[in-house]
C-alpha cells in the first residue's frame, strides 16, 4: 500500500515546497525594502511579512494548526519563550504559533541559504555555538531585544531531540539571560510538527493537525545568576510533564 501511495506523497511534497518558495520570493523581496528601516523596526516588519507567509502556506499545504492556552501570555509583557525542538517545520511554524513580534534564536548557518537566508537573518539573532564571540554577541543582541520589550523564543535542547525521549538536555543561556534581564519565561510545545515532517527525510512531509501549547510562565522575580541551573530544572520538568500528558509521539522511553 506505500508503495501504491509513494508517487502521491512525492507529488504533494514537490507542491508544498514549490509554494514554500513561491510565497517565499514577495517575503524576500519585502526583507531587502525593510533593512533601510534598521535593525529593530525592519526586523519587525520582516517577522509581520513572515506571518502573513505562513498564514497562507500552511492551510495550502492542508496543516491545520491551532494554539493551545494553559495560560495566555499577558498582553505587554515580553517573554522568553522556550519551546522543545523535534521538525524541520518547527522554524516554518513560528509565525503561525506567535502571532506578535518576536526574535527567535536561530543557527547562523542557515542565514547561507538563497533567497530564505536573507529573510531569516533579518528576523532572528544568529548564533555560532562552536564561535564564544560570536554566543557572546548573540547573547547581548538578545538582551537589548528584550529591553525594547520584544520577545524573544530560544530552542533551549539546542539542535533536534532525536533521543526517544520527551527532551534532550537543555543548554542554560536562555535561563540566565531570563535571570539577568528579569523576564518570565514562558514554555511552549510544539506537538506535532514530529508527524508532519520528521528529522530522517523531507519526503516525510505530510498533512495534518498542527498543536503549540502554551504552559504557565515561571517568574524569575528575585533570582540571582547562581539560581539559573534550578530554573532550567523548573522549566525541564514542566514540559517533561506535559509532552507526557499530551501523549507526544516521538517518546519511546519517558
Amino acid at each position: 500500500m506505500r508503495k501504491l501511495l509513494l508517487p502521491f506523497q512525492v507529488l504533494y511534497v514537490v507542491y508544498a515546497f514549490l509554494l514554500f518558495f513561491l510565497l517565499m520570493l514577495p517575503v524576500f523581496v519585502w526583507a531587502l525594502f525593510a533593512t533601510l528601516f534598521g535593525r529593530i523596526r525592519g526586523g519587525n516588519l520582516v517577522y509581520y511579512s513572515c506571518i502573513a507567509w505562513a498564514t497562507i502556506w500552511f492551510p495550502l499545504i492542508f496543516i491545520r494548526h491551532r494554539n493551545i492556552y494553559l495560560q495566555k501570555p499577558r498582553k505587554g509583557q515580553s517573554y522568553i519563550f522556550v519551546a522543545n525542538h523535534i521538525s524541520y517545520l518547527d522554524a516554518a511554524i513560528i509565525p503561525t504559533i506567535f502571532r506578535r513580534q518576536l526574535r527567535p534564536l536561530g543557527k547562523a548557518e542557515m542565514a547561507k541559504i538563497p533567497v530564505f537566508g536573507t529573510i531569516y537573518k533579518n528576523a532572528i539573532v544568529t548564533v555560532d555555538r562552536s564561535n564564544p564571540a560570536n554566543r557572546a554577541k548573540s547573547v547581548q543582541a538578545l538582551k537589548s531585544i528584550l529591553r525594547k520589550g520584544i520577545s524573544v523564543l530560544v530552542f533551549p535542547e539546542g539542535t533536534f531531540n532525536e533521543t526517544g525521549k520527551p527532551l534532550k538536555d537543555f543548554y542554560e543561556g536562555a535561563f540566565r539571560i531570563a535571570i539577568e534581564t528579569g523576564t518570565p519565561v514562558k514554555p511552549v510545545l510544539i506537538l506535532d510538527m514530529y508527524d508532519r515532517m520528521h528529522t530522517q527525510s523531507v519526503f516525510s512531509l505530510n498533512p495534518g493537525r498542527s498543536r503549540a501549547v502554551f504552559l504557565p510562565e515561571v517568574p524569575t522575580e528575585g533570582l540571582t545568576i547562581k539560581d539559573a541551573p534550578a530554573l532550567k530544572e523548573t522549566v525541564y520538568r514542566l514540559m517533561e510533564k506535559e509532552l507526557i500528558a499530551y501523549k507526544a509521539s516521538w517518546i519511546k522511553e519517558p
